[in-house]
């Protein structure tokens, strides 16, 4: 297993760190207010994976990150590379876990939430519940701690559709505190930024095959 170290970008604070980098892959620990990808708004430029590209000519994009949720974040290095972690992805070969701390006290200690979710187009870049077009969409949580009106939940999302941790959070009444897209205004006012953090990653290497676990403290 690797752990995010202290090592960063040279470019300053705030920076996408490094945390493991060989011939097939890079993974970084992405900071939370830093885009995962060049965004299409003026000063989005700047994001985790031209730093990463900066250290790294072949570093590729594999997946993304929310900018505003914090943690693990894996590039391929070369294109083949890339088409087989986006394989991976896509068979559900790779295992993510988040950590959150949303509003409110779940009642169960466990469960599921399976609620298909697409675009809400009039209001972009927001995601909505869909039972008529949406896609099927599944995350599972399980609590951590239960701390006085919040709860601190681990989530494993089965299924990677755009914002759906923070869509199915708040569609059962527990937005994650700092989400100022789906949270109402007090819960979004809570925290100077979003809780959620990308905290481990179980992927299999690209050329060896070997199944490798990364792992970001919870910076909350």
């Amino acid at each position: 297993m690797h752990r995010a170290g202290p090592a960063r970008a040279p470019d300053g604070a705030d920076r996408a760190r490094v945390l493991f980098a060989d011939e097939a892959w890079i993974v970084l620990d992405k900071p939370a207010g830093l885009p995962a990808v060049p965004g299409r708004a003026e000063g989005l430029q700047d994001c985790a994976a031209s730093r990463a590209q900066a250290l790294y000519a072949d570093a590729l994009v594999v997946h993304r990150l929310d900018m505003p949720t914090s943690g693990l974040l894996l590039m391929a290095r070369g294109l083949q590379r890339q088409r087989q972690l986006s394989q991976a992805f896509a068979q559900r070969g790779v295992d993510k876990r988040y950590v959150a701390i949303v509003a409110g006290e779940l009642a169960e200690d466990a469960g599921e939430i399976d609620l298909p979710l697409s675009a809400d187009w009039p209001q972009r870049p927001r995601q909505r519940v869909d039972t008529t077009d949406g896609k099927p969409s599944l995350t599972r949580w399980q609590v951590i701690a239960r701390e006085g009106d919040r709860t601190r939940l681990l989530l494993e999302p089965v299924t990677g559709r755009t914002h759906q941790l923070r869509v199915h959070l708040s569609a059962i009444g527990h937005a994650i505190v700092g989400d100022t897209l789906y949270a109402s205004d007090a819960v979004a006012a809570a925290a100077s930024r979003l809780m959620l953090h990308a905290w481990t990653l179980t992927a299999p290497h690209p050329d060896t095959g070997a199944s490798t676990r990364f792992e970001s403290p919870v910076p909350f």
